[in-house]
C-alpha cells in the first residue's frame, strides 16, 4: 500500500492520528519555463547531465539553471528514497516517469500531477500575465494524466498513470470572475467522479488586489471553501485542501470546522531554511496533516537532507531549530557551501505564497504569523566534525537498543541525526 493511502486511511478513522503527508511539488515547469527546474545548487547522484555551454554565448546566471535531464535525475533519486509521500508533476513528466519508466510501481510514493494551470501560475519570465485577475485554465486532461492517451481503457480501474491531481482555484473576491472559476470547478469534478480519478484542491490567495485587508485574507478564503464545498458530496469532494497558512487561529477555525475534511498548507517561495521548518512545525501543531513544498525544496543545496529534516521535524524527533543546525552540518559535512549563512538562516522571512509573488505584491502573506516568534535558544552549534561521529558522545538508548530521543539533549539530537545523514547521503 501507498503511504499516502495507510494515512488517509488513519485520519478517516481517527482524525487526530499522529501522521503526516509530505508532497514535494516538482510540477513547476507548468508555471516557470525554463527556470523551473531551479539552479544547479544540488546535483543528483546520476551527475549534472549539462549540455557543453559556451562562455561567449552564456550568462553565469543562464548557466546556472539545472536541465529537464537533470531534473528528472532528482525526482528519480528522491523517489527511490521514499522519505516523502507524494510527487507531483506535470502531465508530461508522469507521462515520461509514470507510464513509461513505471518509477513508482514498487514505491511507496503516490505520483500525481497538476490537473489545471490558472493563468496567475504562468510565471514566465519578462511575463505579466501573474498579475492579472486569475483565470481558469486547463492544459492536462484527466485521460491524459492517467493513461497518456486522450481516451483511457475503462474496462477497469487501473491505470499506467498518475490517479491524483492537483486543482488549483483562485478567489479574487469579483462576482463575474470568482463565478467563473467556481463553474470550471464544477466542471472538472462531475469529470473526476465520472472517471474515478482522485485530485486535491489548492486554493490561493487572491492574486490581485481584493479590498480584502491581508489580515482579513484567511477569513475571506476559509468562507468562501466552506461555502464551496457545502454542495458536494463525498463522491466529488478533494482528497485534501492546499492552503496559504494565516496563521494559528485562522488554520485551527478551518480544521475544527469540518472534521473530514484534511487540510494542508502550501510552501510559497524558497526564503531559508527556518522558514521551511518553521511553517511545518506550526502547520502541524496547529491541525495541518499536509504539507506541499515545491521552492522551499526545490532550491535546496542538498534536497535528500532537506527532505528528511521536514519528515524529522513532523515526527517530533527534532525541532526546527534543530533542524537548521543539523542541515547546515550536513552540508559542511558534505563540502556544499550553503545559500546563506547559518545565523541568516536562522531568520524567518517575508516569503511570497503565490507563483508571481513577491515581497510587494498582494499576493505576499505581508504580516507572517511566524516572524512575530523568535527562533528559540539553541546550544551552541558543536564542530561539525565532531558532531557527524555518532559515538563522540553516550547515546540514551530504549531496552531494544534504539535511539530514546525523549531522553536525548538537543546537543544529542543533533549529534545522531548529522551522522546518520551525514552517512545515508554521503
Amino acid at each position: 500500500m501507498k503511504s499516502l493511502d495507510s494515512k488517509i486511511a488513519q485520519l478517516k478513522k481517527d482524525r487526530n492520528a499522529n501522521v503526516f503527508i509530505i508532497a514535494d511539488a516538482k510540477d513547476a515547469d507548468m508555471a516557470f519555463g525554463i527556470k523551473a527546474p531551479g539552479p544547479r545548487y544540488y546535483l543528483s547522484s546520476q551527475g549534472a547531465r549539462a549540455a557543453q555551454f559556451s562562455p561567449e554565448i552564456w550568462t553565469r546566471e543562464e548557466f546556472g539553471y539545472r536541465n529537464l535531464p537533470e531534473f528528472l535525475d532528482i525526482i528519480r533519486e528522491i523517489v527511490h528514497h521514499g522519505v516523502i509521500d507524494i510527487m507531483l508533476m506535470s502531465a508530461s513528466v508522469n507521462e515520461q516517469l509514470t507510464i513509461k519508466e513505471g518509477l513508482f510501481k514498487n514505491s511507496p510514493v503516490t505520483p500525481a500531477a497538476r490537473a489545471n494551470d490558472t493563468t496567475d501560475i504562468w510565471a514566465m519570465r519578462h511575463g505579466t500575465y501573474a498579475k492579472e485577475p486569475s483565470k481558469p485554465f486547463r492544459t492536462a486532461t484527466i485521460d491524459h494524466i492517467q493513461c497518456g492517451k486522450i481516451e483511457c481503457d475503462r474496462s477497469n480501474d487501473e491505470f499506467p498513470g498518475a490517479n491524483l491531481g492537483l486543482y488549483s482555484i483562485t478567489f479574487i473576491n469579483k462576482l463575474e470572475e470568482d463565478r467563473e472559476v467556481l463553474r470550471s470547478f464544477k466542471e472538472f469534478r462531475e469529470e473526476a467522479e465520472r472517471k474515478k480519478f482522485r485530485y486535491f484542491l489548492e486554493v490561493f490567495d487572491p492574486n490581485v488586489p481584493s479590498g480584502i485587508p491581508p489580515e482579513k485574507l484567511g477569513e475571506f478564503i476559509n468562507d468562501n471553501i466552506v461555502r464551496s464545498l457545502a454542495g458536494v458530496p463525498e463522491a466529488g469532494r478533494p482528497l485534501f485542501l492546499k492552503i496559504v497558512y494565516h496563521g494559528p487561529r485562522l488554520l485551527e477555525e478551518l480544521v475544527q470546522y469540518d472534521p473530514n475534511l484534511i487540510v494542508g498548507i502550501l510552501g510559497g517561495s524558497a526564503g531559508t531554511s527556518y522558514d521551511a521548518f518553521r511553517l511545518i512545525y506550526e502547520a502541524k501543531k496547529y491541525g495541518a496533516k499536509v504539507a506541499l513544498f515545491g521552492r522551499k525544496i526545490n532550491n535546496a543545496e542538498h534536497q535528500l537532507a532537506f527532505i528528511e529534516m521536514l519528515r524529522l521535524i513532523v515526527e517530533d524527533k527534532i525541532s526546527p531549530e534543530e533542524a537548521v543546525y543539523a542541515y547546515h552540518g550536513v552540508l559542511q559535512a558534505k563540502n556544499i557551501k550553503p545559500r546563506l549563512p547559518l545565523e541568516k538562516d536562522l531568520q524567518l522571512t517575508e516569503t511570497a505564497m503565490s507563483y508571481g509573488g513577491s515581497p510587494q505584491t498582494i499576493a505576499n502573506i505581508r504580516n507572517n504569523p511566524l516572524a512575530v516568534q523568535k527562533p528559540q535558544s539553541v546550544p551552541q552549534q558543536q564542530n561539525e566534525k565532531e558532531t557527524a561521529k555518532t559515538g563522540s558522545s553516550p547515546l540514551p538508548l530504549k531496552t531494544d537498543g534504539k535511539p530514546d530521543f525523549e531522553k536525548m539533549t538537543p546537543d544529542q539530537r543533533l549529534q545522531y541525526h548529522l551522522g546518520r545523514l551525514t552517512k545515508r547521503y554521503g
